[in-house]
């Protein structure tokens, strides 16, 4: 299955977007599914649905940094290369799909909302988008992965 389909149905069976497109990419770490879905947990809803930067830029983000970055934080080079990526890949959804942001993917008006999240009804997923956006930040991650092997 490939990557895309395999976050959107990680997406529908429950997982925030940012669990969703970094879940996807499980084989790509050393992680369990446990501990990839505890890390990319508080990212769902742009941040803790602070509906800030979108989780599934942030999951994308995380698929990235897991296969591209430097464990050496003095390195500046090898970061200043990961930062250009993640500037190119964030281009390239914010392109397709207008912006980064969760708040104006979603159309909201309010910055934050509450913390609980909503009820996965079949009135849910006609309202949002996000299914569609893990699957376009997944397959922008699948894209740079192959790319770059």
């Amino acid at each position: 299955m490939d990557r895309a389909k395999k976050a959107e149905e990680l997406f529908k069976g429950g997982c925030n977007c940012c669990q969703a497109v970094f879940c996807a990419f499980l084989e790509e770490t050393s992680l369990t599914q446990e501990e990839a879905l505890r890390l990319s947990a508080g990212f769902g809803g742009g941040f803790g649905r602070l509906r800030e930067v979108c989780g599934a830029v942030s999951g994308m983000t995380m698929v990235l940094s897991n296969k591209f970055a430097c464990a050496d934080p003095n390195n500046h080079e090898k970061k200043a290369e990961l930062y250009s990526l993640i500037q190119q890949a964030a281009g390239e959804f914010r392109e397709e799909n207008g912006s980064i942001i969760c708040r104006e993917l979603l159309g909201l008006s309010e910055k934050s909302s509450s913390p609980n999240p909503e009820e996965r009804t079949k009135e849910y997923y006609k309202k949002r988008p996000c299914a569609e956006l893990v699957r376009c930040a997944a397959e922008i991650a699948e894209k740079y992965l192959d790319n770059k092997e």
